[in-house]
């Protein structure tokens, strides 16, 4: 299912913050943000990802591009995977 994509990096941490999922295809760099519910009547797990956690893997995100100066150069996106159950549902370019 990763369609193309190369898994760079899992769960590291960078700077204060971890990022869970770091991939790559092409020219391309996804930051990638997992949020899992069990139940549905708390709200989509996407929604999980507001303005403040979108701070921290942004500032995790330059963290580790830091420390990866050869990959600095690639079309960086971040897309969020919300889990609920065995639905999956990914947001391409969610912030």
């Amino acid at each position: 299912m990763l369609r193309g994509y190369r898994v760079i990096d899992t769960n590291v941490r960078a700077g204060r913050n971890e990022l869970d999922l770091v991939l790559r295809r092409g020219s391309e760099l996804v930051f990638c943000e997992v949020k899992m519910r069990s139940r549905r009547d708390f709200g989509e797990a996407i929604e999980m990802v507001g303005p403040e956690k979108q701070r921290r893997l942004r500032n995790a995100a330059e963290a580790w591009l830091a420390r990866h100066p050869d990959l600095v150069n690639l079309d960086v996106s971040f897309d969020v995977v919300g889990v609920h159950g065995r639905r999956i549902e990914r947001l391409r370019g969610a912030f």
